[in-house]
């Protein structure tokens, strides 16, 4: 998973090191495809507030930071993406305050009721770091750096097939996998120079092989096609059974999630809480376990990460932070990534070294091919 400042704000996600990709290869005609062909271009129009200040929604440090793939930075402080049907632009007003701007929809209402749902608009992020920052001093001074750091609640197949795509792979290559699953899907528009689409039904995920998969980059095709059959086989239909995950608890939601082709405990977790309701997941991941064992839990300092520790983890932050330790997490998770350092005031020099040191051992823990800032298997 990664994460972003928002001044400046990225133009792209980056990462720690980069991989070749192969030349991404013409995506299978859907058959919608006659639409694709018909370039509609969006201006700007009217925008409208989200009644979110920069305090409760800041974008550069929600949608570049690895909860999402599929979102655009196309403007300045500006996103873009898709809803279901809803091609739908996010900004930061002068005062900081968030604009939306429908490009398309079938419904104007219903394109703002999947917004406001999408974004989690009914936590007050304010309120929730209020208690965080009673609880724990630390998080208090981070807190005034990292104001807005949202998490959102996605569609659960989308989440699903992003979060397979991303296990030990570097962002590009992510990208590149997420925008071919993506151009399968119903043609929305252009925005900015880029091309959007609804993102592509279960029934137009099964048509794609595993051989297309792995030309647009995708060395996890395998899983992407297996995890797509399971769930086209689950009786009442492999959607409705992923939005029936959100009624349950967290240890089902996992262990259900982890009943289909490569996913592990990590991208369960991270379904389980950026589309599924699970507010007190925790996705560790190497970052997120030096977190743990420098604040936490440091007698687990120097231990290899196990499942098992997973637990211990996970439970840690819950007793730490309780029922929306997950959001928690996403807050302390950011202040970790080197990118974002840079910007911490000096007195954090000390902890940095002291993290450094006290993790050297810790870090080989996850896998050693798990890229920087991201929260996958």
């Amino acid at each position: 998973m990664k994460r972003a400042r928002p001044t400046p704000p990225p133009a792209t996600p980056t990462t720690s090191r980069s991989s070749p990709i192969p030349p991404l290869p013409t995506p299978p005609q859907p058959r919608h495809s006659s639409k694709k062909h018909q370039k509609i271009i969006f201006q700007p129009t009217n925008w409208a507030p989200v009644n979110l200040t920069q305090s409760e929604l800041s974008l550069p440090l929600t949608f570049p930071t690895g909860q999402t793939f599929r979102w655009k930075q196309t403007g300045p402080l500006q996103y873009t993406g898709s809803l279901g049907r809803h091609l739908i632009s996010l900004k930061h007003h002068q005062n900081g305050d968030v604009y939306y701007q429908i490009h398309h929809s079938p419904s104007q209402s219903a394109a703002k009721s999947a917004l406001l749902s999408f974004l989690n608009t009914n936590i007050s992020l304010t309120e929730m770091w209020h208690g965080f920052a009673a609880a724990d001093s630390r998080f208090a001074e981070l807190a005034q750096h990292f104001k807005g750091a949202r998490v959102l609640r996605q569609d659960p197949l989308e989440c699903l097939i992003q979060f397979l795509c991303s296990s030990n792979n570097n962002i590009s290559r992510i990208t590149k996998m997420v925008d071919f699953v993506s151009s399968l899907g119903d043609y929305l528009g252009n925005v900015e120079g880029f091309e959007f689409h609804a993102f592509p039904s279960l029934e137009r995920l099964a048509l794609v092989t595993e051989q297309q998969l792995r030309e647009a980059g995708g060395c996890r095709a395998k899983y992407v096609t297996g995890t797509v059959s399971a769930l086209q086989s689950k009786p009442e239909g492999g959607v409705k059974w992923l939005e029936s995950l959100r009624k349950l608890q967290l240890q089902m939601v996992i262990d259900s999630l982890c009943t289909l082709p490569g996913i592990g405990l990590k991208v369960a977790s991270c379904i389980a809480l950026f589309s599924l309701d699970q507010h007190h997941a925790i996705p560790v991941d190497t970052h997120v376990w030096r977190i743990a064992t420098t604040h936490l839990v440091p007698e687990l300092a120097g231990a290899s990460l196990t499942p098992k520790l997973c637990g211990r983890v996970a439970d840690a932050f819950v007793t730490k932070y309780g029922k929306y330790a997950g959001w928690a997490q996403t807050l302390l998770f950011i202040a970790e990534l080197p990118s974002q350092k840079a910007f911490l005031p000096s007195v954090t020099v000390n902890e940095k070294k002291s993290s450094k040191k006290r993790g050297s051992k810790a870090q080989r823990g996850p896998s050693s091919t798990e890229e920087e800032g991201q929260q996958a298997d």
